[in-house]
């Protein structure tokens, strides 16, 4: 049993992370993930739990939180008719295949591998939300055949690498391929439970060394706790700022922000 020294910063520094992540998902309709996988690497290894395999519990922490948050975006997205379940359909067995094997490799790799893919991949996506043109078109209609196949198992292998839903990835494609940017944030919301939902099982499974108080398998249990309550709270402020403020230069900034947690995750892998 943990003792209270333990516990109490850990806690405290995971309400912090739960309140900026809701906020922000709030505000720019920015998945969480990408903001609490190197969140809770920090806050993990400050506390002394830093391991071959750290990087695999932020990972499915982070999923399992996806988990519940796409279930409840899904939900209400759907009821405003906004969801392309056609996309879903197609494209929905092909990002769960990407995302088991996605989870199978993740278990293998050591945690710095890890780090050096968050860091490259979170990069794109900073430079890419920083730099991209709304205007960018790929095509006009969602691609089939084979394209589809390889792109969506890439969408859930890299996703589950970084341990994020499927708006990082699926918003950019989606609206690449001229559809509507509320109804690619919404469709996107169920690329995140298709990826989630296998990933995280697998993780559950998972026998990890060193962890953090109350782990299953890879999945840190308070720390899941903690952000679900805490992104209930927050998110809908985030959502009030959005509708009071011209989110642009707030949206500017948090690339700026990805781009400078990427930038650090890549020095840490480099040594330096």
């Amino acid at each position: 049993m943990p003792d209270l020294a333990t516990l109490v910063p850990m806690l405290a520094l995971l309400l912090v992370i739960g309140a900026f992540a809701g906020v922000i998902a709030g505000l720019l309709g920015v998945g969480g993930g990408i903001v609490l996988v190197p969140a809770f690497f920090y806050t993990f290894e400050h506390l002394g739990y830093g391991g071959p395999q750290l990087m695999q519990i932020c990972l499915a922490t982070s999923l399992a939180t996806i988990l519940v948050t796409s279930i409840r975006s899904v939900l209400a997205h759907n009821r405003k008719g906004a969801v392309e379940w056609g996309i879903l359909r197609h494209w929905g067995p092909w990002i769960a295949g990407g995302a088991v094997f996605g989870m199978a490799l993740a278990s293998r790799l050591h945690s710095t591998t890890l780090q050096l893919v968050f860091g490259i991949l979170a990069l794109a996506a900073g430079l890419y939300l920083a730099f991209g043109n709304p205007a960018w078109r790929l095509g006009q209609t969602m691609p089939g055949g084979i394209r589809r196949g390889v792109t969506g198992t890439a969408i859930g292998f890299f996703s589950v690498l970084m341990g994020i839903g499927g708006g990082t990835f699926g918003v950019p494609l989606m609206t690449l391929y001229n559809l509507p940017i509320h109804r690619a944030v919404a469709t996107a919301a169920g690329f995140g439970l298709i990826i989630a939902t296998p990933s995280v099982l697998g993780f559950l499974t998972m026998t990890v060394e060193i962890t953090p108080p109350y782990t299953i398998g890879a999945v840190n249990l308070p720390a899941f706790g903690v952000i679900i309550a805490m992104t209930l709270i927050t998110t809908p402020w985030g959502v009030r700022l959005a509708h009071a403020m011209n989110p642009l230069p707030l949206k500017r900034a948090f690339a700026g922000f990805i781009i400078v947690v990427a930038l650090n995750m890549l020095r840490k892998v480099a040594g330096w």
